[in-house]
Formats: structure tokens, sequence, C-alpha cells
């Protein structure tokens, strides 16, 4: 399971390193994609099956759910893990988190998101805010 918050730098050969408790759960592979609200989701390959299976089942007469399966799906992208745990992030996915040097690599249970440290500080702030509100709102899902 992936969690806590770590700040990492993208170093000048394009490679992000991973928090050293998360390699082993990772492996030497894993697969990166667009993530919500302009992060990168990152996933152990047994992960990603059991969401692209789910994403595969989705109802292509739905807009929503083709344009979010796409979204997923097309922007993934597998990732080699050396041996001192880096990956080397696509162009594309960079861009389109607004990737830069600074970065932050927060574990979420079953998935890493990756953030440009500006857009996390920023979303963390507003969302921290929310909180209590946020919280309410979650009751009707019995969390």
């Amino acid at each position: 399971m992936f969690l806590g918050e770590y700040s990492y730098t993208i170093d000048d050969k394009k490679r992000l390193a991973t928090p050293p408790k998360f390699r082993k759960i990772l492996g030497d592979k894993a697969i990166v994609t667009r993530g919500l609200d302009n992060c990168l989701f990152l996933y152990p390959k047994k992960e990603w099956t059991k969401l692209a299976e789910k994403l595969s089942k989705l109802p292509l007469s739905q807009s929503d759910a083709r344009g979010f399966a796409r979204i997923m799906l097309a922007g993934a992208m597998e990732v080699g893990i050396d041996k001192l745990g880096r990956i080397i992030l696509p162009d594309y996915l960079k861009k389109y988190a607004y990737l830069k040097k600074k970065v932050i690599i927060a574990g979420l249970y079953n998935r890493i998101e990756i953030w440009d440290e500006k857009k996390w500080n920023e979303y963390k702030e507003r969302t921290e805010k929310e909180a209590g509100d946020i919280a309410e709102r979650l009751k009707e899902l019995g969390i």
C-alpha cells in the first residue's frame, strides 16, 4: 500500500526517483497515465490491470465513459524502474501535469500521484480549507 507525501526532483536526465518504501510494490515496471486535477497516476501493473478491465467495460454509448476511458487508457505508458527506483516520465505526461523540476509524490493506497510541487501545495491548501464540507458530503457515501 502507498501512503505519505514526498518531495523529489526530476534530474537533468529526466529521471524521477520513487520513495524507497514504494519500490518493492512497484516492481521493475509500472504504468503511468494522466490523472485527475492535472497530476499523474502511477500504478503497479497488477492494480493497473484491475482498473483497465473496469474501464474497458464502460458503455461505449455514453460520452462521459468514452472520454474518461480515452484519457486514462490512451494516455497510459509502461515505464521501467531502474535499480535506484527511478522512472523516466514521457514528455507528453510531464506537459499534462505541468511538471518541471520539483515534484510531490503522494501515496494513495493503490496508486501514486505525481504532482508539480506548486500545484500540489495550492491544491492541498484549498482542499484542507474545505475538509469539513467535503467530509459532510462524503457522509452520503458511508464515509
